[in-house]
């Protein structure tokens, strides 16, 4: 009986909330699904920008009151021509982005790129390495189902996004020639493994973590809550400063709340991770994020300085109390701070002497 090919994401609409079964041969050894042949048509263009919402409006000016010539849904592509200062009175937040149809919103729009690899066929270690995906979404098969962790509760087709880190343990082939790669987390896992495209993700050279003037004295960061600014300084010279997201005051009704607010106060760094899986907060306000790169905590609440892939909105504060950056930001941070992180195992933990201060204040 001639068996009939399906594409992946045939396959994935077929298998129960895209989290089918997904599995070796048992005789070969190979990856038995078809080829993943239908992959995103991403826009030709070297910027591009990834809808976050589920629905925004495309303005004829950069200005909120103007008409609207069109709508995008989530994890839609545009190209990203320029970025505008334009007019949402009564929002900090003024920037909108020029696309060829049309202007939107900025915080609406994650800034990506589409740079598909060259899948490595082997591990440069027995034990695995760190990957960073470089186009704007990937589609994953989930290699161990039934879903695990709370966001796959919520979507029927689970994705990887532009930025996110995650670790790679095994690579295979397929019989039509596609690498996989097999991924998971290190740390904060709930155990969820998946198989992913292996041009989907960069791997992370040994040369990327090297850490930035490690022997530089009194090294410290500041965190302005009322301007939504970081700088790092060596002494009295600032050496790098950016614009961040920190904890909100106020809950999900406009009121005053201190549950997400960013601490005030001397910290210090006390662990530091290439990528960890985030979970905090409870049902309606909590949150369950994985493959979280460049983290650096500094606070005991779990309060922490990292990379961010879900909002670009920074200059407000917009997080459940961490410190978010963006993803060059988050790792210029990660690599300039003490304690050092060796790639292996891509975590440090440290208490007392030897760590980076964190102040965190308000004007």
């Amino acid at each position: 009986m001639k068996r009939k090919r399906i594409s992946r994401r045939e396959f994935l609409k077929a298998t129960a909330v895209g989290l089918g079964s997904f599995y070796l041969h048992p005789i070969s050894g190979l990856i038995s699904v078809a080829k993943a042949s239908v992959k995103p048509e991403f826009p030709q263009a070297e910027r591009l920008g990834r809808i976050l919402d589920g629905k925004v409006l495309l303005k004829a000016r950069p200005d909120v009151d103007s008409g609207d010539v069109g709508e995008l849904y989530e994890d839609d592509i545009v190209p990203w021509l320029r970025e505008v200062v334009g007019s949402r009175p009564l929002w900090n937040n003024q920037r909108f982005v020029e696309t060829p149809d049309g202007y939107v919103y900025a915080p609406n729009l994650q800034p990506v790129r589409n740079h598909p690899n060259k899948a490595v066929r082997e591990l440069p270690t027995p034990e695995g390495m760190w990957t960073e995906v470089t186009v704007p979404y990937v589609d994953l098969v989930m290699a161990n189902p039934p879903g695990r962790s709370p966001w796959l509760k919520y979507t029927s087709n689970p994705r990887l996004y532009y930025s996110q880190i995650m670790w790679v343990d095994q690579i295979k082939t397929d019989e039509e020639g596609q690498v996989w790669y097999r991924v998971n987390e290190k740390y904060g896992s709930f155990g969820d493994i998946f198989w992913v495209p292996g041009e989907a993700l960069r791997p992370i050279d040994d040369e990327e973590m090297t850490p930035i003037n490690p022997e530089a004295e009194e090294k410290r960061v500041e965190v302005d809550l009322s301007h939504q600014t970081l700088s790092c300084f060596e002494g009295d010279r600032e050496v790098f400063y950016c614009r961040v997201s920190t904890g909100g005051k106020y809950d999900s009704k406009g009121s005053k709340s201190d549950k997400w607010a960013t601490p005030i106060g001397r910290h210090t760094i006390w662990r530091k991770l290439v990528s960890v899986h985030m979970t905090g907060g409870t049902t309606g306000g909590g949150y369950d994020l994985p493959g979280i790169g460049w983290t650096v905590l500094f606070s005991g609440q779990g309060m922490a300085i990292h990379s961010t892939f879900w909002h670009n909105s920074y200059g407000v504060p917009r997080s459940h109390g961490c410190v978010n950056a963006c993803p060059d930001d988050a790792k210029w941070v990660f690599r300039w701070t003490l304690p050092v992180v060796p790639p292996d195992p891509g975590e440090v933990t440290i208490s007392g002497k030897g760590s980076t201060k964190v102040t965190v204040k308000e004007m």
